[in-house]
């Protein structure tokens, strides 16, 4: 019995038309164009959900660095003296803390500002 693939082949194009949808141009419309764009939407997709993690860190790195700027001491002298005084607060919170709730960031950067003596 000879076995026909049109189901098949409809509903693989489907699925990728279904994927590419709000591509520009023909990406969305023609097979090959949409199944390129899907490969480098993908590669840049995944690429970029890394990346997003490194760029987080560096603006809670400047919004640490402008919040110690005011108590007269640098980001990186900070950073020693939270390793030296033994706190445990990641880079998230520490950018948390000096935009949400000044008054327990600045009791952080006393402590800090202590070890560091």
């Amino acid at each position: 019995m000879r076995i026909k693939r049109g189901k098949a082949r409809l509903k693989r194009r489907k699925h990728i038309l279904e994927d590419a949808k709000g591509f520009k141009w023909g990406r969305k419309s023609k097979l090959r164009a949409a199944k390129e764009a899907l490969l480098h939407a993908r590669y840049f997709a995944y690429r970029d959900r890394k990346k997003k993690k490194s760029e987080f860190r560096k603006l809670w790195n400047i919004q640490i660095n402008a919040a110690v700027r005011e108590y007269g001491i640098s980001y990186s002298k900070f950073i020693f003296g939270l390793k030296k005084s033994g706190l445990a607060i990641d880079r998230k919170m520490l950018s948390d803390l000096a935009q949400n709730a000044p008054s327990t960031f600045k009791a952080v950067v006393l402590k800090v500002k202590s070890a560091l003596k």
